[in-house]
């Protein structure tokens, strides 16, 4: 089957490229009854992953599948309603499940299929409240053990999630809202334990949850889920992917087009070496050419991926951060990428160690921790560690066009101090 170029969200079929020794050990995970944290930096395809990992498994007939986004979620009884709703198509679960319900749900619930499930959806959200969420979601627990065959659930943007649950409608983390985070991942996590045998769950997000935990003291939550990380392909891999989409659309590119594209990048995220793939497709397009030149390549690299075409794919890197952190924290962020940016892309034990002195001035009751904001942007996959000399922006792509976007009128922190 021939590789097709991937959209802007995830891929499957005859768009998925790769990961199978990732696809196997996730599988054997599975089977081994391992409760999964997915991990990776950006654009990484986790959830492309995650998708044909339960396409794969459902089509064996040896496990039920389902896969939820809370993305859109704000509290522990949309999860919950959402998690209804991608189980109710399930055979038996919501013949079990339904007579909790109002009647108004369970009329729903007797012709699930599509238009129905939206309908559910809201129903489901007026019904499911603060004081009855957890109650439900035991319920549905125990009709999803009591089915024929184990499920397997992909739980995606659970960060995103825990992070509006913590600042509520503020900026910072809130009391309630710890308490609120507290009481939902405990449940998740007894709900992990008792059913352990019926259901495995595999976490994944945008963002990474354990940075997040940690700032809210909660990190000890996701102790029954292992952690997988899934990595940038190899230079090899992404060479690989892009000679068969050329192939795919009759293009003739040599391969030191494809080389000279990925040894800028330096981490070779799927997503990025796709959207090189693509523009190039296009610019040949309206040029009339079918055969690369060297000059098409590095074009279409600064003129395209870098610029306007490629501006909605990379300010994602940017509004994830605004998504869970602080006002406080997102600007210590900025500071510290920008600090990296216009520093031929490191930020030196020096640099961070003035930051420490005089960290960005706070908006909000505290000025942000640079000490956890650093943890997020290397668990995320902005920085990388340099040893001793730092840290480094682990995308050649990223650091490239945060330069040109951050870094033009930036003065480092060393000036600043110096002309006090």
């Amino acid at each position: 089957m021939a590789l097709r170029k991937a959209g802007a969200n995830w891929v499957d079929g005859d768009r998925f490229f790769d990961r199978e020794p990732e696809l196997q050990a996730l599988t054997e995970r599975v089977h081994d009854q391992v409760h999964t944290l997915l991990t990776a930096q950006r654009r990484m395809g986790k959830t492309s992953l995650a998708r044909e990992l339960l396409r794969r498994l459902s089509a064996t007939g040896q496990f039920n599948t389902v896969f939820v986004d809370l993305e859109d979620a704000g509290n522990a009884a949309d999860a919950i309603s959402e998690m209804s709703v991608a189980l109710a198509p399930i055979q038996g679960v919501w013949t079990r499940l339904r007579s909790g319900f109002s009647r108004r749900i369970q009329d729903v619930g007797e012709r699930i299929e599509g238009i129905e499930l939206r309908e559910l959806k809201v129903k489901l959200r007026a019904e499911v409240d603060p004081g009855s969420w957890r109650i439900r979601g035991d319920e549905l627990f125990s009709a999803v053990a009591a089915s024929d065959l184990p499920l397997v659930m992909v739980i995606d943007e659970l960060p995103i999630l825990v992070s509006r649950m913590l600042r509520g409608d503020g900026d910072g983390i809130t009391p309630v809202g710890k308490s609120a985070v507290d009481d939902f991942l405990s449940w998740l996590r007894k709900v992990g334990q008792t059913h352990r045998g019926e259901v495995r769950f595999i976490l994944s997000g945008s963002v990474g949850l354990e940075p997040i935990l940690q700032r809210a003291g909660l990190s000890a939550h996701v102790n029954i889920f292992s952690p997988y990380e899934l990595k940038a392909w190899s230079e090899q891999t992404a060479v690989e992917c892009l000679n068969e989409l050329a192939e795919t659309y009759g293009l003739q590119v040599p391969d030191v087009v494809w080389r000279e594209a990925c040894s800028r990048m330096r981490s070779c995220v799927p997503h990025h070496v796709q959207q090189f793939f693509s523009l190039l497709h296009e610019r040949l397009g309206w040029m009339g050419k079918t055969e690369a030149e060297t000059e098409d390549g590095r074009r279409v690299y600064e003129e395209d991926l870098l610029g306007v075409p490629g501006q909605a794919h990379l300010e994602h890197y940017e509004t994830r951060l605004r998504l869970v952190l602080g006002e406080d924290e997102y600007r210590t962020a900025l500071e510290l990428l920008t600090e990296a940016a216009s520093s031929a892309g490191r930020l030196s034990h020096a640099m961070v160690s003035l930051y420490l002195q005089s960290p960005p001035k706070a908006t909000g009751p505290a000025s942000a921790s640079v000490e956890q904001v650093l943890h997020l942007l290397q668990h995320d996959g902005y920085f990388t560690s340099d040893g001793d000399a730092g840290y480094r922006f682990t995308s050649g792509l990223l650091e490239e066009w945060w330069r040109a976007r951050h870094a033009r009128h930036f003065v480092p922190i060393a000036k600043r101090r110096a002309q006090r």
